[in-house]
């Protein structure tokens, strides 16, 4: 990473700043205070120019730029993690790619099913489809890490389904994303590290070498839990917000980003040596895994900018990030045959192991511009959306061991992923007289292409080498074998789409709202979704609200066209591919697969909103959201019916996985969110905020086809991954304190208990928590504060700490626990990454800000 570039450009940006482009601190917008939150005017959940949250006919949550400010993280989804119940961001590691691009959920659906806005555009997908056990597995999500919490003036959570308005994806809500708009400034840097202690982990007291030819060492451990303190996370970043013309605007804002892995891995307890008794088993480090946050540098840059044409507004607004990551897959043992030299006898490659790195590069770019004014009494809006992601991995400190050790590379180009999207929108809305109230009528166009590119890697980094034949070793480089030629793939489609929607006040007490939208995608057909929302207040303060509405998901481009193989040697059979497969391959086909329809849901909301006392805010939402059709990554299906049918279709393979509308759900839940500012006491600003989520979801239906059971299509695992791998319940509670120069803001969030299918017997139809070996993560609160001063007007300091009482998730058995053997594994995997708040431990912080 090339750090003198984000240096540069906040040293320049600033200095611009300090040189008379920017108005003085008190100018600047500090953001929607959250005791008014209830008068802020929304964009998202209707295109009427006048709605408040207060009177929304839908829950919409409004996250404030102060309550991003005042926090120890400098990630997005990190933030919307401590502040919005229903949202959940698990950390995964051990997880590929994802352990650089970590999916995000709301109201516990796919990543997929939340749709992403930015200043109300769409914004684009990752390339990355999670894939390898984590949260969201077979989903695409927004790479909202991209986006700076400095640039951000608001976010708008809309917990509702809205496809009828905005289109697919809008199952579970739309998170909409509000850049600064505003004059001033910015400028701070931060720094944070773990200081941890990990629960239940031990050091490692003593070592007794290894007798037998297969024994592992017998290890001592100390009582004592192993200290860490790693993970320092440097952050620098500015806005600046330039007056253009009377009424134009031009805000930038660049950040700088360095973030050190963190380890969390527990000693390896499994011998490391092929000799017995061999010395160097007593002296090696043990902790020789990487377990934790990967190590990440990231440049974001955003811009937001807006002039008078003629009394039309020319807006336009972009970014750019690069974000070069790693993180480490399983250590190969110096015994590993994944680690042995067949140009040298099959002695090891690396003499004590070795721990291979995926890297990642990942660069996002997209730009948007418009217009946008009124003629004939409508407000017109025409714009045009452009985005793209670009993933490559890249394999390090690996071999690719068939082609033996004096001949492979230790370093590959595996090849990557592209997914790019135009929307061009044209937005009309106007109000109407229609003699009983304010009306609104909205109606608009789009049209979107989206494309999606998989890049082969070098021919080393899945080559089939000549001791592949003759010893059983692994093909391609090890940890992430680079994408095949034949997994190449560039692909396009089209959707049209047009939308009609009506909100009038019938009375002073009641509100509703019908949108309608139809859609055309040149892969699979037409839809047509329509939503219904109304709001009565029979009491000033008191009001009842719900909807019911239709919504959808078409099929994303990498469920439909990501494949990744690789070559296996079966007896008597020979070389054959094995993998995931598009649905459209000869090799899915054969085995049933048909062209992906797209999921359909169909969402009930009811709820009530209390705000008759003076500061106090309370709803309460119900919401029930059916999804019909939802798309899985089968199972690896292998066996001998597997290699018949494929060889009866003229094809040689073993095993494949691929997508198919799997299953049906049924997700409910309720919402509870309450804020109450208390009148003044003569102690300053005192704010208290509260937030809770219930969830549940069940799997109603499952698809059969070609002879495979609903067990083998979708195994338990995973359904209950899908079902329970979420935490059933989240409580956030906060407190905010303002008083002259100083405040402060504790928050704390209680994470409900989330269930881990570790056993495997039976089939689907087994309970939760009946099969042997099954785990439970249990309730846990993770609490932060920070504290901030200011000395002088224009600067702030703050220190602070995230989990501040080092919580922990419980700790994974091993070895023989209640009659259950756990293997090894879990001794240097101690947490689960099935954890919703991470398992990294303690992190104490400190930032200086300047306004300008």
């Amino acid at each position: 990473m090339r750090t003198s570039h984000p240096l540069s450009i906040l040293a320049v940006t600033t200095a611009l700043a300090t040189t008379g482009w920017a108005v003085p601190a008190a100018a600047q917008d500090a953001g929607v205070d959250a005791v008014d939150d209830s008068a802020t005017i929304i964009v998202t959940g209707t295109r009427r120019t006048d709605r408040t949250v207060a009177d929304s006919a839908v829950p919409i949550d409004v996250i404030s730029s102060d309550s991003l400010a005042n926090s120890g993280s400098t990630e997005t989804n990190r933030l919307l993690n401590q502040l919005v119940p229903s949202f959940n961001f698990p950390q995964p590691s051990l997880t590929d790619g994802t352990d650089s691009l970590r999916p995000a959920t709301l109201r516990g659906l796919a990543p997929d099913q939340v749709l992403v806005l930015v200043n109300g555009k769409r914004r684009h997908l990752s390339s990355l489809l999670n894939l390898n056990g984590s949260v969201g597995r077979g989903s695409s999500g927004v790479d909202m890490n991209t986006i700076p919490p400095i640039a951000i003036e608001r976010i708008e959570v809309l917990r509702d389904g809205a496809s009828s308005q905005y289109g697919s994806d809008a199952i579970a809500g739309v998170i909409n994303i509000q850049l600064k708009k505003s004059v001033g400034g910015r400028a701070q840097i931060s720094y944070g590290k773990y200081i941890t202690t990990m629960e239940d982990v031990k050091n490692v007291a003593s070592v007794a070498p290894t007798t037998g030819a297969s024994d592992n060492p017998v290890i001592t451990l100390t009582d004592s839990d192993r200290k860490r303190r790693d993970g320092g996370t440097l952050t620098m970043a500015t806005n600046i917000g330039l007056p253009v013309g009377d009424n134009g605007y031009l805000n930038l804002t660049a950040e700088y980003k360095d973030r050190s892995p963190t380890n969390r891995s527990g000693a390896d307890l499994r011998r490391n040596y092929a000799a017995a008794g061999d010395s160097r088993e007593t002296t090696i480090d043990r902790f020789w895994h990487r377990f934790g946050d990967g190590e990440s540098k990231d440049m974001n840059f955003f811009y937001n900018a807006g002039m008078d044409v003629g009394g039309w507004e020319l807006y336009s607004f972009g970014s750019y990030g690069v974000r070069d990551a790693n993180g480490a897959g399983f250590y190969r043992r110096a015994l590993d045959a994944r680690n042995a030299d067949w140009d040298n006898g099959g002695a090891p490659i690396y003499e004590d192991g070795y721990l291979p790195v995926i890297t990642s590069t990942i660069h996002d770019i997209a730009v948007a511009g418009g217009l946008r004014g009124e003629a004939g009494g409508w407000n017109l809006d025409l714009s045009i959306n452009y985005g793209s992601n670009r993933l490559d991995y890249g394999v390090e400190d690996s071999v690719n061991v068939s082609l033996g050790g004096d001949h492979s590379p230790r370093k590959f180009d595996a090849g990557g992923m592209r997914y790019g999207q135009t929307a061009v929108n044209f937005d009309a809305q106007r109000d109407l007289d229609l003699g009983f109230g304010d009306t609104s009528l909205a109606l608009g166009a789009e049209w979107r292409n989206e494309n999606y590119k998989i890049v082969a890697g070098e021919p080393a980094s899945y080559a089939v080498g000549p001791y592949f034949y003759t010893e059983g070793a692994g093909v391609g480089s090890q940890v992430f074998g680079g994408f095949m030629p034949s997994s190449e793939v560039d692909a396009s489609r089209d959707s049209f789409a047009g939308y009609v929607e009506l909100d009038a006040d019938l009375s002073d007490m009641f509100n509703v709202q019908v949108a309608g939208r139809y859609e055309h995608f040149s892969d699979f057909g037409d839809t047509v979704n329509g939503k219904v929302a109304a709001r009565f207040e029979p009491i000033e303060g008191l009001a009842l609200r719900g909807s019911v509405s239709t919504g959808f998901r078409a099929p994303g481009m990498a469920q439909q066209f990501f494949s990744t193989t690789s070559t296996v040697n079966l007896t008597g059979v020979g070389l054959v591919e094995v993998g995931t497969f598009p649905v459209g391959s000869p090799i899915a086909v054969a085995l049933g697969a048909e062209p992906l329809k797209p999921e359909k849901s169909l969402n009930f909301s009811g709820g009530v909103v209390f705000n008759m006392v003076r500061g106090l805010n309370i709803t309460v939402d119900y919401y029930n959201i059916k999804i019909k059709d939802r798309i899985t990554l089968t199972e690896n299906l292998q066996g001998q019916d597997i290699r018949d049918a494929l060889e009866k279709a003229g094809l040689a393979g073993s095993s494949a996985r691929f997508f198919i509308n799997g299953i049906d759900t049924r997700t409910q839940g309720l919402d509870v969110v309450a804020s109450y500012r208390l009148p003044d006491m003569g102690i300053g600003k005192l704010t208290l905020t509260a937030g809770y989520n219930l969830n549940d979801t069940k799997i109603t239906d499952r698809r059969t086809f070609s002879g495979f059971t609903a067990d083998r299509l979708f195994a338990r695992p995973e359904s209950l991954r899908l079902t329970d791998g979420q935490p059933s319940n989240k409580l956030n509670v906060g407190l905010d304190w303002e008083s002259g120069p100083a405040g402060l803001t504790l928050r704390g969030n209680r994470y409900g208990s989330v269930f881990i299918p570790v056993g495997s017997e039976g089939d689907i139809d087994v309970a939760k928590g009946a099969a042997p070996g099954d785990l439970t993560l249990s309730p846990k609160w993770v609490v932060d504060l920070e504290f901030r001063f200011r000395p002088v007007d224009a600067v702030q300091l703050a220190v602070g700490a995230n989990n501040l009482l080092d919580e922990y998730p419980d700790r994974t058995p091993y070895g023989v626990v209640d009659g259950y053997d756990y293997g090894l594994n879990n001794a240097y995997l101690p947490y689960s990454s099935y954890s919703p708040f991470g398992f990294s431990g303690r992190f104490v912080y400190g930032r200086v800000s300047v306004d300008f």
